[in-house]
C-alpha cells in the first residue's frame, strides 16, 4: 500500500479520531498528538489493514484506548467532555442564550457521568455511529450499548428537568 492509498483509506474518519481524542483529553494539542500517533500506528500496520472488518471502528478503538492510557498516566489530570461543535443559525438573541445555557448544563452533567456512558453518548449522539460499531469499538454487546445510552440520556434528562424546574414549584 502506498502513501496515497493509505490517505484515501483513513481520510473519511481521521477527523472523528481527532474529535474523540479532544473530547477525552480536553487539550486540542494533545488530541492532535494522539491523532498523529494513531495514524502512524495505522501506517505501521498498513499491509495488514485489510484484515479488519471495519478499519474505522478499529481506529476509533485504538484512539479511545490510547487516550484512556494517557489519562491513566496522569499526563492529563481530569476528563472533560466539551460541547459538540454547535453552529447556531441566525435566531433571536434570547434563543441563542437559552441554547448556550442548555449546552453548558449538559456539559456539566456529562462530566459527572460514568466513563462508559460518556463514551457511548459521544459515539452515538455526537459522532452518529451505529450501535453495532459502538459495540465493536467498546468491546460490549449491542444490548449493553443501548442500555448504557438509555441510562446516560435518562440521567441527563432528569438533571436538566431538575435544573429547569428549580424555583418554579
Amino acid at each position: 500500500m502506498n502513501h496515497l492509498e493509505f490517505l484515501n483509506l483513513v481520510q473519511p474518519f481521521k477527523d472523528k479520531l481527532f474529535r474523540l481524542a479532544r473530547r477525552l483529553l480536553v487539550s486540542t494539542e494533545e488530541a492532535e498528538d494522539v491523532t498523529q500517533e494513531i495514524l502512524l500506528r495505522l501506517w505501521a500496520k498498513k499491509e495488514n489493514l485489510n484484515q479488519y472488518k471495519s478499519l474505522e471502528a478499529f481506529a476509533m478503538t485504538m484512539t479511545k484506548n490510547y487516550c484512556l492510557d494517557q489519562l491513566k498516566s496522569k499526563r492529563a489530570s481530569h476528563l472533560k467532555i466539551e460541547k459538540a461543535d454547535y453552529v447556531a443559525h441566525p435566531t433571536q438573541l434570547s434563543n441563542q442564550f437559552e441554547t448556550n445555557d442548555s449546552l453548558n448544563w449538559i456539559e456539566k452533567i456529562m462530566k459527572q457521568l460514568p466513563e462508559p456512558q460518556k463514551l457511548v453518548i459521544q459515539l452515538r449522539d455526537i459522532e452518529q455511529y451505529d450501535f453495532d460499531k459502538i459495540a465493536e469499538m467498546l468491546d460490549m454487546n449491542e444490548t449493553t450499548v443501548r442500555v448504557t445510552l438509555s441510562r446516560a440520556r435518562k440521567t441527563i434528562r432528569e438533571k436538566m428537568l431538575k435544573t429547569h424546574e428549580y424555583g418554579i414549584k
